[in-house]
């Protein structure tokens, strides 16, 4: 894999921790991606449904409650 070098000065130049922040980043990539792999499409959304079913059901009550963002501004 290759990085584009000029990003990867500037990166530097800028004084970013480069090799930690790929490092991090593949950590992070994995943990999200990995109890994904080999499933169906369906069993992906079926995973993720249930995997964020609290953050799911958070949101509808929040907007059960406030109503959406914005609503009071629509014009249609």
């Amino acid at each position: 894999m290759k990085i584009d070098p000029k990003l990867l000065e500037q990166a530097r130049e800028a004084g970013l921790p480069v090799e930690r922040m790929t490092e991090q980043t593949l950590r992070k990539a994995l943990a999200e991606y990995a109890p994904y792999r080999g499933l169906s499409d369906e069993e992906k959304a079926k995973r993720w449904a249930e995997d964020n079913a609290e953050a799911i059901k958070a949101h509808r009550e929040q907007i059960e409650k406030y109503g959406v963002f914005g609503e009071d501004l629509r014009t249609w």
